[in-house]
């Protein structure tokens, strides 16, 4: 393939900024502020990371949070990924972050929103990436949680684009959203959800008919119901994956059994992400570039992939132009 997938200008739209905390982070930030690791050390940490599912991610994915605790480290958090994304050709990055994670913990709100939005803002200046901040509602916990949690968002509407949905998917579909889901869109903000990544091709459908979602998170299941696949693609509905991510969760015994390529040629709006790419093996650069040899993905389609990225973004017309003109 003649062509380096580093510096294809791309977007990154599926991003846990939690899901970046690396170990070697992970144990400063605990020494600053003082929280004990249930790991004696760093490579204690990685040799964790074997997942026989989404859940047995996520325990050890909220016990590492435990050590953001200041403004300071969110903003450091966030200022790492900016450089990885940077160095992986990212020229804008719509970011999720996980607010009851912290609130749940006695971290104010504001505390999480500042920290990362001064990181953003750094990042645009210094690095040239522009970005999005979606605020991300944990399905494993309740609606009554979530519409608590998009009140505390209300006053900083100017930092926080859309709302999103993640956490657990199975059994708690995104039906039990719906009014959390009619207020945030009400009150200007756009919305996403994670569906059809361990959840059935029903959660997609619910997600797009009941809570009127933008763009959809995963989405890997909908091949398995055809009148779903030939709505995406007629209404070029988009679809963030994270192929590495699925591999490690078992949703694909293995990257070359993906069904992205197949996704691809069927004309869905497909993109490829990282997720949570501390945990996963791989940023956006690693997922691009296995993702390519694992599925044989031509230099063509590898740029329909990058211009996806920014047509599915929530920039306007004429910033995603100028990066389609980049791509050439």
């Amino acid at each position: 393939m003649a062509i380096d997938l580093l510096e294809l200008p791309k977007a990154e739209l599926h991003l846990h900024i939690e899901g970046t905390l690396e170990p070697e982070l992970m144990f400063e930030l605990a020494r600053r502020n003082d929280v004990e690791l249930l790991f004696p050390d760093v490579e204690s940490i990685r040799r964790a990371y074997v997942f026989d599912d989404l859940q047995s991610f996520l325990d050890i994915y909220y016990a590492g949070c435990r050590v953001l605790v200041t403004e300071q480290d969110f903003s450091d958090l966030t200022a790492a990924y900016l450089q990885r994304a940077a160095h992986d050709g990212v020229r804008h990055a719509e970011i999720f972050f996980d607010p009851q994670t912290h609130t749940e913990r006695g971290i104010d709100f504001a505390t999480v929103v500042h920290g990362i939005s001064r990181a953003l803002v750094d990042g645009e200046r210094e690095l040239g990436i522009t970005t999005r901040l979606i605020l991300c509602f944990l399905r494993h916990l309740s609606a009554d949680a979530a519409m608590a949690t998009l009140e505390l968002a209300l006053p900083h509407r100017e930092a926080i684009t859309a709302v999103g949905l993640d956490s657990s998917e199975v059994g708690n579909p995104p039906e039990r959203f719906r009014e959390v889901f009619e207020r945030a869109r009400a009150e200007g903000f756009l919305a996403v959800a994670h569906a059809g990544e361990e959840g059935p091709p029903e959660y997609i459908w619910q997600a797009l008919d009941v809570l009127g979602v933008r763009r959809i998170d995963h989405g890997v299941r909908c091949m398995e119901d055809e009148r779903l696949v030939e709505q995406l693609v007629a209404e070029q509905i988009p679809l963030t994956v994270c192929p590495l991510s699925n591999v490690k969760l078992r949703v694909f015994p293995e990257l070359g059994a993906h069904n992205f390529r197949t996704m691809l040629e069927r004309g869905l709006c497909v993109s490829i992400n990282s997720d949570d790419p501390a945990y996963f093996g791989g940023y956006i650069g690693e997922n691009y570039t296995a993702t390519a040899d694992a599925l044989g993905l031509t230099r063509d389609q590898m740029v329909q992939v990058a211009k996806n990225s920014f047509r599915a973004s929530f920039l306007d017309e004429q910033d995603q132009a100028r990066h389609l003109e980049a791509i050439g």
